[in-house]
């Protein structure tokens, strides 16, 4: 774009990033849709405050193309912000690019083929976080932002801090899962982290302020699943899948799943009614079985 179009997308990116803090959005939200808007101006090749929306709908048809529903849906989002709060200019958007609604279901593990998985799973480190994050429904980001200080022995429950949203909320825990993150914490004695970066011997361990690397965890999953011969797509994510599937299963309230998900929407939790047949229970209660005939072998065999 030239000078003039530039001085004057510069000083509505200035004003959106002033609404975005203003609105309460979260750090990662508020990259998302400066992201978009400068993906518009790039596309454009001039500042994308006089859009039409004809002019919108031949951007999102070619975005459409080459990127996934979620990323249409942060595209779509940022604009809107960027219009409504910026310009101060609101679009029917129905009329331009609707919401994308993907049917696509996740795949699934059986509890046995869960137990299984994780009991396969070479490294320490990671079979303990996946144990973690299958036993409580956290994201991979939550989990590894785990402090010491966030294990709520007496409430039995983990604080959750800063999730999706940027919003914290509390998840409850098993008396098995606090036992064994205690005897996992006393591996490495981090005073902070509760899954340090494991690179380096004791001290430097005990020193980082790094957590574990998410390619890492990525790689070991995907390493496990390939020797279990899963022929399904499992992910390190498909383990909040599986938690919250199991849990229907074994009869917890669908109010009290969201609550434990932080799902900020009931409609988000009852997706996974889709998959399992549902009976009203305590959560609580019922969390214990998750891990029921599962043994862990307490050895780092890598």
């Amino acid at each position: 774009m030239n000078a003039t179009e530039q001085v004057r997308f510069d000083t509505l990116h200035a004003q959106m990033l002033r609404a975005l803090k203003l609105q309460g959005k979260a750090h990662k939200t508020q990259q998302g849709y400066v992201r978009a808007v400068r993906r518009a101006a790039s596309f454009f090749d001039r500042c994308p405050d006089d859009l039409c929306a004809e002019e919108l709908r031949v951007y999102f048809a070619d975005f459409l193309e080459s990127h996934s529903p979620s990323s249409v849906n942060i595209e779509r989002c940022g604009l809107q912000f960027f219009y409504r709060y910026v310009l101060e200019r609101p679009w029917n958007w129905e009329r331009i690019v609707k919401r994308p609604r993907p049917q696509r279901l996740p795949d699934l593990l059986t509890r046995e083929q869960m137990h299984g998985l994780l009991g396969s799973v070479r490294k320490l480190r990671y079979r303990v976080f996946f144990i973690l994050l299958y036993s409580t429904g956290l994201r991979l980001g939550e989990g590894l932002a785990l402090q010491v200080g966030d294990i709520d022995s007496e409430g039995m429950r983990i604080h959750v801090r800063s999730g999706k949203g940027d919003k914290d909320r509390y998840v409850p825990i098993t008396r098995q899962l606090l036992l064994l993150l205690r005897r996992w914490w006393q591996t490495h004695g981090h005073p902070r982290l509760l899954f340090p970066n494991a690179v380096g011997g004791p001290e430097r361990v005990r020193a980082t302020t790094g957590t574990m690397d998410r390619g890492g965890i990525q790689a070991a999953m995907k390493a496990t699943v390939r020797e279990r011969g899963i022929r399904l797509r499992i992910t390190v994510h498909s383990l909040r899948h599986c938690f919250s599937t199991h849990m229907l299963e074994l009869g917890v309230d669908l109010r009290e799943l969201q609550s434990i998900l932080g799902h900020a929407h009931p409609e988000t939790t009852a997706r996974y009614t889709h998959l399992t047949e549902v009976t009203a229970a305590q959560a609580r209660k019922r969390q214990g079985g998750l891990m029921d005939g599962f043994v862990l072998s307490w050895r780092d065999l890598a």
